[in-house]
């Protein structure tokens, strides 16, 4: 690494559903908090809806209830062109029909004191990857009805 490569955390997606019917503002504000807080930095968010036909589409991210009302337009315009039509094609064939989606694209802000110094010392990343929730609590559940291992 020089001096000319920038600094960079690592850089996470997500797609996440919604059922049309329950979409709630609190992870909108939860995902603000953090930008604020620059926890992450927000690369690209697209806002995608499968009808009950199978149809497929993005929806403006400045009005997701199509009510004519901005809802978020702190995170108009973050878009980085990282996510393009194969991510909206391969989100809506996961979706449920008469769902919603939202697909985000970040950078752990975070971590880039850490991801920078791996890099200066030569490191590179070989392996990741994240463990669900549920498997993780089960896991733990497992553990708390077993003896402890000697060593």
């Amino acid at each position: 690494m020089d001096d000319a490569t920038p600094a960079m955390g690592p850089v996470d997606y997500l797609v996440v559903e919604f059922p049309r019917s329950r979409v709630s503002g609190e992870p909108l504000a939860r995902l603000i908090e953090l930008v604020d807080l620059e926890v992450v930095r927000v690369l690209d968010l697209l806002f995608v809806t499968k009808e009950e036909d199978g149809s497929v589409r993005v929806t403006e991210i400045a009005d997701l209830d199509g009510d004519g009302e901005l809802d978020l337009q702190v995170l108009e315009g973050a878009t980085s062109g990282l996510l393009g039509s194969d991510d909206v094609d391969e989100a809506g064939a996961v979706l449920e029909p008469g769902s919603a989606a939202a697909l985000l694209v970040y950078e752990n802000l975070w971590a880039i004191p850490f991801a920078t110094a791996l890099r200066r010392a030569g490191a590179q990343l070989v392996a990741s990857g994240r463990i669900p929730v549920n498997e993780l609590l089960d896991a733990l559940d497992a553990v708390e009805g077993t003896e402890p291992a000697e060593v």
